[in-house]
């Protein structure tokens, strides 16, 4: 017969989990590095508060339900087996994803696989939301359970005032949430500096608090191989993701030959006979995209050291409609929904009378439901023409692949240099595409429900001016002088023949 005694439970926190549950942040980022004991402080917390308070609604959420089992339910450190002499003692019972305390309080928990999974929980009220692996989960299903936060007719005890209700996220760098979880928590904000949020942000008091191996020494003493196993991951950006907490670094990108170092210059005075075009993504409740161009008509060495190849693409400009708020820092894939006049005259304005000589734009602009075009609107208020941009993401039935040629302008040609630039004020292209993601059943092409609008951007300008990389030579083919390989001319609608 177990008694009191029996159930003591023995909940122990590290030093850095302390901060976080003590923390007067409403809003939580823990971790970074894997082993900072993220799934740790959030059972310990929730139990600890719904003994402290009758009448808490805790919710534990993962993305996948296997995940949420094995990691909070099962295991040595699981509910079942840290609650069981509670249980005995009928201080709390667990029915199934359920946990009912004798106070009233109850620890839910829950998984939301797919966006349209979010409805599950309309009507909840939330006291305690938390949120294992947040990258692992997209923006709009963040922002819809933020919104359930909410406590009505709880007394809270007096150490407790003015905390709740709150959120605490553990994550890791990658996932399809990587960038938002980075743009909200992390930049531009000192790390365990406590800030207000906006209203339009949730405004509740944000933390990011950052944490590694060395914070959890638990893990040290039960596995003490684990930090050589983080070691031997393989790549060198998984290491420094996962064992140093380098929210930089996004392993499994699509786009993993982006590097910053390479495809990222200061802005130059573009030479006055180099080509210049525009391409663009259009959006509204979702952000727009517009990207000026220009072709390097030749070699090309930048006042800052940069060698630009004849024929690569130089991103020197950029227009992307994301919401700010009212701390001016942009929020994640969130619109200006401006109308396609708007836009228009926002294109015009930023040719600053350059020599545009042509522009392409996302198809769906072009279609004409029960009135004019988007893409007519946009010609209506600014004079401004575009062309259909070839939307073909990956190859397919020997056509050729707009994601195939972004890459292989990041690849570059047979001497190594890139093809394919980015001035370093295009902050946006910088910071969207190297965070995008494969897509799980579609390996060969993006994750679309990530911030993909840049990309696609800059796809339809690749496709707008196709490049292969040089092929080796033949016996039967005569060689090409080295660097002076040619793409086919492009004929425009106008007849101009333009050439690489």
């Amino acid at each position: 017969m177990a008694t009191r005694a029996d159930a003591t439970l023995d909940i122990h926190l590290h030093a850095k989990q302390q901060v976080a549950f003590d923390s007067e942040a409403t809003e939580i980022l823990y971790g970074g590095a894997a082993g900072g004991g993220k799934s740790h402080l959030m059972r310990m917390a929730a139990i600890t508060w719904c003994a402290a308070i009758p009448g808490l609604q805790v919710y534990l959420f993962r993305r996948i339900r296997d995940d949420l089992v094995k990691n909070h339910m099962e295991g040595p450190s699981g509910f079942r087996e840290f609650l069981a002499g509670w249980v005995e003692c009928k201080f709390c019972t667990i029915v199934e994803d359920e946990i009912r305390f004798w106070n009233g309080s109850k620890i839910y928990l829950c998984h939301c696989k797919d966006e349209k999974d979010r409805f599950k929980y309309q009507g909840a009220e939330i006291h305690v939301l938390l949120i294992d692996e947040l990258t692992h989960f997209t923006d709009k299903i963040y922002r819809f359970l933020r919104n359930r936060v909410r406590m009505v007719g709880i007394t809270l005890p007096r150490e407790y005032e003015g905390r709740f209700p709150r959120i605490i996220c553990g994550a890791n760098p990658g996932g399809v949430g990587h960038q938002f979880v980075k743009m909200t928590f992390i930049d531009g904000v000192e790390p365990l500096k406590v800030i207000r949020a906006a209203n339009s942000e949730g405004g509740m008091l944000r933390q990011y608090i950052p944490a590694k191996l060395e914070d959890n020494p638990s893990m040290s003493e039960n596995d003490p191989g684990y930090e050589f196993r983080l070691a031997g991951l393989g790549s060198d950006s998984l290491v420094r993701a996962m064992r140093h907490g380098d929210w930089n670094i996004v392993e499994g990108a699509f786009f993993d030959l982006f590097d910053p170092q390479r495809h990222v210059v200061r802005p130059f005075e573009i030479p006055d006979h180099w080509l210049l075009f525009r391409a663009g993504d259009w959006g509204s409740a979702k952000p727009f995209a517009f990207g000026w161009y220009a072709v390097a008509s030749d070699d090309f060495m930048s006042p800052h050291g940069t060698f630009i190849p004849r024929g690569a693409l130089v991103k020197y400009r950029e227009w992307y409609g994301c919401k700010k708020d009212a701390q001016g820092k942009f929020v994640p894939d969130v619109g200006l929904k401006l109308d396609a006049t708007e836009v228009g005259k926002g294109i015009k304005a930023r040719d600053l009378g350059e020599n545009i000589s042509y522009g392409v734009l996302d198809p769906a602009a072009f279609a004409a439901d029960g009135g004019p075009s988007i893409a007519e609107r946009i010609a209506g208020a600014s004079g401004i023409l575009f062309r259909p941009a070839d939307n073909k993401r990956v190859t397919a039935r020997g056509a050729m692949g707009g994601w195939d040629q972004l890459r292989g302008r990041l690849r570059g040609n047979e001497d190594g240099h890139a093809m394919l630039f980015f001035f370093s004020n295009c902050i946006h292209s910088i910071r969207t595409i190297p965070a995008l993601q494969h897509d799980d059943d579609k390996p060969e092409d993006l994750d679309t429900t990530a911030e993909d609008h840049a990309a696609d951007e800059t796809r339809y300008a690749c496709m707008s001016r196709p490049w292969v990389a040089k092929m080796p030579a033949n016996d039967d083919a005569p060689t090409p002088p080295p660097g002076k390989f040619r793409a086919p001319p492009v004929v425009e609608p106008s007849g101009r023949r333009i050439r690489l």
